[in-house]
């Protein structure tokens, strides 16, 4: 995947897929086999347990778009300790870029990306998953959290969108392409 990258000079990656699905694990090691990539998590982003649709709309306007026009772009990071916004990062347009999370792959994001990622785990193993990297902390939000997940799911069907699914298996990860 990464030579495909390479070799049509791609910047941007984007991967979703649910809490817990395994996205900040396959972006750190494709950042690993990409050299000089930046990964920008939406965990980063989220202005709260509420900001799922936020951070979409904020990637693909305040970072995609201007890096597809050749600009830099820019996210903003949210404080979860405060509960505030907490400073602005700039992004070089011909950068290479991944960005993982909840809410990272729309119709209108993918248009700004080079490539789409959607990683799919089963939900126990998923929930299981985050709830021990995250423990007591995410318990009481888990719920709430999945609501928004299926509504981005109904509102813009990520993976539909996506280049790829990934998918665990035995012997590693398992990419398929969504179109031939």
């Amino acid at each position: 995947m990464v030579g495909r990258l390479v070799a049509d000079g791609g910047t941007t990656v984007l991967i979703d897929g649910r809490s817990g699905s395994g996205k900040s694990t396959l972006a750190d090691r494709l950042q690993q086999s990409w050299p000089s990539s930046e990964v920008v998590r939406l965990d980063d982003i989220y202005p709260g347990w509420d900001g799922l649709s936020w951070a979409r709309e904020h990637v693909g306007n305040a970072l995609l778009r201007p890096r597809a026009a050749g600009q830099p772009g820019r996210w903003r990071r949210w404080n979860w300790t405060t509960g505030a916004p907490h400073g602005w990062h700039v992004v070089a347009a011909d950068r290479r870029l991944i960005v993982e999370g909840a809410g990272a792959l729309s119709p209108s994001n993918r248009a700004l990306a080079d490539l789409g990622v959607w990683v799919e785990t089963p939900d126990e193993v998923r929930k299981r998953r985050a709830l021990q990297r995250d423990g007591d902390l995410y318990r009481p939000h888990w719920d709430r959290w999945a609501a928004q997940e299926l509504d981005h799911l109904a509102r813009c069907d990520p993976r539909a969108v996506a280049d790829y699914i990934v998918t665990e298996t035995d012997g590693g990860l398992r990419w398929a392409p969504v179109r031939d």
